[in-house]
């Protein structure tokens, strides 16, 4: 039997290859002539970085960037060096999680930070950025990262304005003269599931500014700020398009990265399937296994899992998914492609006992122990 594992991670117990090497220690206690085949699977969210980089084989490099307050962090990324290729999470130079709920302030936060880990990433070769912009503590329209490249947004007495969203309100021209060269070799693809664009009611700062820390006032005024910022933008390039789904993620990150790099806005799940080639190795496999921490309705929106199990029944293979808890809602998900799912929990557990990483390790391969031994008795008969 020839088996491919494709989990997302659980959360804050174990990384996505770790849960699918716990299934396979299970499968195997059944027959170790199992063949298992282990990929990674992310999102294009948190987790991201480890998983592409581990299972892709690449490298795990930390640099040190100015965080979205202004202070220094060290943000981990990947490289991938065969491809020329960097996996990287925003949220690891401008991410909220990185600031104290009682200091979020959108009209400071600046991605500057992340066009430092582009600029590191470009010194050490890299012409391929994989790029997930979720969990920002930003409202400047990726401004700051794109000034950290290179381009000049100035006053109007050509003075560079301010770092966040606040620097915006004063911008009255961008300049390219001093843009990094080696961008023009580089190809961005950028993990978004947000459609909002950039402005108006459903953008950046009306969807997202209150939950990073921003009063009814100061989105009215960060909106037409961006609003001002893409007439700017279309200055250079009138082909530029602020109401192109997705260019309000991240606080405008979106647009910056579309706008000015040519960046492609996809899906998260679907950017991890293509870049991993799991649909190669579902080919070949019998079953198919996914999962994440936990199974819920929200997993049937389109998360992760329902991506690999969609991808799996273009095969009409069998697809299983474990989770550390299952909700009553989970049921969804048996109608967007996962046949059966099962939960790992063995027993009445607090939380913290549940999420250690021995014991979610133990329970996972003590339920696909089970799991297999079922599938290979129906094989008996």
């Amino acid at each position: 039997m020839k088996v491919v594992t494709a989990i997302d991670s659980f959360k804050g117990s174990l990384t996505s290859l770790e849960a699918g090497h716990g299934v396979e220690t299970g499968f195997k206690r059944v027959d170790s002539a199992i063949e298992v085949n282990v990929r990674p699977l992310a999102d294009g969210g948190e987790g991201t970085v480890d998983a592409l980089t581990e299972g892709m084989h690449g490298d795990k490099v930390y640099v040190q960037v100015t965080g979205p307050l202004g202070d220094k962090v060290n943000c981990p990324y990947g490289i991938i060096a065969e491809s020329q290729t960097a996996i990287i999470e925003m949220s690891g130079a401008a991410g909220i999680t990185l600031i104290p709920r009682n200091q979020l302030d959108p009209m400071k936060a600046t991605t500057y930070g992340v066009g430092e880990v582009i600029k590191d990433a470009i010194k050490r070769g890299c012409r391929r950025f994989l790029i997930g912009i979720g969990g920002s503590a930003t409202n400047d329209g990726g401004v700051g990262m794109l000034m950290a490249l290179g381009y000049d947004f100035l006053d109007a007495q050509g003075q560079p304005i301010a770092l966040g969203a606040q620097g915006l309100k004063d911008l009255d021209h961008i300049e390219t003269s001093h843009v990094l060269p080696a961008l023009q070799e580089c190809s961005f693809k950028i993990a978004c599931d947000v459609t909002n664009p950039l402005c108006g009611a459903q953008g950046a700062s009306a969807i997202y500014g209150p939950q990073k820390g921003a009063t009814s006032a100061q989105v009215l005024e960060m909106d037409g700020w961006l609003a001002h910022y893409a007439k700017c933008a279309q200055a250079l390039d009138d082909t530029i398009d602020a109401t192109y789904p997705g260019t309000g993620a991240a606080g405008g990150l979106g647009f910056a990265f579309k706008s000015f790099l040519q960046g492609e806005l996809v899906s998260g799940i679907s950017m991890v399937l293509e870049e991993t080639k799991l649909e190669d190795a579902i080919k070949e496999a019998d079953l198919v296994i996914t999962g994440e921490g936990r199974l819920d309705g929200q997993t049937a929106m389109g998360k992760a899992p329902i991506g690999v199990a969609q991808l799996a029944k273009k095969y009409d293979k069998p697809v299983i998914a474990f989770a550390g808890c299952v909700t009553k809602d989970a049921t969804l998900c048996n109608k967007h492609g996962i046949d059966a799912f099962f939960p790992i929990m063995r027993k009445a557990t607090t939380l913290d006992e549940a999420m250690n990483h021995d014991n979610a390790l133990n329970n996972l391969a003590d339920t696909a122990e089970q799991v297999m031994r079922l599938i290979m008795m129906k094989g008996t008969k």
